[in-house]
């Protein structure tokens, strides 16, 4: 093991492979060689669908307080949540928050173009934060291309239960992703008559309020 004395910095493990057990909004569940490993993911539904095994890159967070593992679809969006860590004010809840939008490139470009407005928009993230995210990380995102970043909406998965009025499944459960990553219940009424207007999958619904929450 590696140990960093930096904030919650713990090299333990790199990637873990197996089965996918079960997906909930706040996480999932993995089985490999019989440990079933709960890892929270920035958006649990993409490691759903089919029974082939995953591959899911880890950080294996420890504080005082917290051990967990936080798990990801490459070492590069990996690699952006352990930066996002280092900036001050930032835990792993808001970390997973902002990367789970799944344009992590606008995340790059606003940082890098000091657009204070477009980070605040993110649960958790006020204007003394965005600032040290600026202050803290432009210019030193070049390991974290763009493009090394695949879309987290592409699978369809998860079984729960929402307090909101909808009578699509899929949208329950994009409603309760939703508020895993921190988004209050006014914020996401706010796009559900829209939601509501078409058949989509999970992860499409995530997608979309995502959107639409950031305009």
């Amino acid at each position: 093991m590696v140990y960093s004395r930096k904030r919650g910095e713990v090299k333990l493990y790199d990637f873990i492979k197996g089965r996918v057990d079960y997906v909930c909004p706040e996480y999932i569940v993995i089985e490999a060689n019989g440990i079933g490993y709960l890892i929270q993911a920035p958006n649990p539904f993409v490691f759903s669908g089919g029974d082939e095994e995953k591959k899911i890159y880890v950080h294996h967070y420890v504080r005082e307080d917290a051990v967990a593992l936080y798990g990801f679809t490459s070492r590069e969006e990996k690699k952006l949540f352990m930066k996002l860590l280092n900036v001050t004010g930032i835990g792993p809840k808001g970390a997973l928050a902002v990367l789970a939008t799944g344009r992590v490139d606008q995340v790059v470009e606003a940082i890098e173009a000091e657009d204070e407005k477009f980070l605040v928009k993110f649960p958790g993230i006020g204007k003394k934060t965005a600032r040290q995210m600026i202050l803290d990380l432009k210019g030193k995102l070049d390991d974290v291309a763009p493009d090394a970043f695949p879309d987290l909406f592409s699978t369809e998965g998860g079984k729960e239960m929402s307090s909101y009025s909808v009578k699509n499944h899929e949208l329950e459960e994009a409603l309760l992703a939703l508020e895993a990553l921190g988004y209050s219940s006014k914020e996401i009424k706010k796009v559900v008559a829209q939601l509501e207007k078409e058949k989509k999958t999970t992860e499409e619904y995530i997608k979309d309020a995502l959107q639409l929450m950031l305009k």
